[in-house]
């Protein structure tokens, strides 16, 4: 086993009287991509929310390269949270209206008291990176479209240099091209930085195609079910 990576460790979430995850662990090392499915409702998104640390398990532990993370969100040290990064279904739902797609971007290294100048220059980095010219950029998300605003929050998601990435169905709602251009842009951050991705979705042939590993939730032990 690889001695970095991001761990769900016998993880249990419930919603009331109703357990989603019972006991789950899941493994993403660094370099790798884990592929997550089965069924509506099977606890993949919540394990997802875990993994990114915006989810206290009610039992188990996230570990980051062997380090217990045992808080959530901004309790979390600043050098442990920004190692974790997700990219979610919804840009609307993950997006702040009242922000340009600018303040979209930089709104986490702001939060990390970072200098302005680097701010401007990595967002200007990145939106070049994801495809967004600077035109869209000035726009709130009302004034864009879905996958223009997918690209800003796949620029959000890369503003700290994660080292694991989760996309939980990150490119559902998008067309063929920007589906690809997305896939694309994440696939060469992998490879440059040696992240670890974990890739939710109910897209059989993108998990074959992209996977390293899938891990399936509807299994005992939520074993590892094919392996390239």
């Amino acid at each position: 086993m690889s001695s970095t990576h991001l761990l769900a460790d016998r993880v249990t979430v419930g919603y009331g009287r109703q357990v989603v995850l019972d006991d789950v662990t899941v493994r993403i090392d660094r370099g790798e991509t884990v592929g997550l499915r089965g069924p509506s409702g099977c606890g993949k998104s919540t394990l997802a929310r875990v993994l990114a640390l915006l989810h206290q398990p009610d039992q188990g532990r996230v570990s980051i390269d062997g380090t217990a993370v045992d808080a959530v969100r901004y309790a979390v040290p600043v050098a442990l949270r920004t190692r974790v990064a997700a990219l979610f279904q919804s840009p609307r739902a993950a997006a702040d209206p009242r922000l340009s797609l600018t303040d979209l971007i930089a709104e986490p290294l702001r939060a990390t008291r970072t200098p302005e100048s680097v701010v401007r220059e990595r967002v200007a980095e990145l939106a070049d990176l994801v495809g967004l010219t600077a035109d869209l950029r000035g726009r709130r998300p009302h004034a864009v479209s879905d996958g223009q605003l997918q690209r800003a929050c796949l620029a959000r998601a890369l503003v700290h240099r994660p080292d694991y990435l989760l996309c939980d169905e990150a490119t559902a709602m998008l067309d063929a091209s920007t589906q690809a251009h997305v896939a694309a842009v994440i696939r060469d951050y992998q490879r440059t930085q040696r992240a670890g991705v974990l890739v939710i979705t109910h897209d059989q042939t993108l998990l074959d195609r992209w996977s390293d590993r899938i891990v399936d939730l509807d299994r005992p032990a939520y074993e590892t079910v094919s392996s390239k």
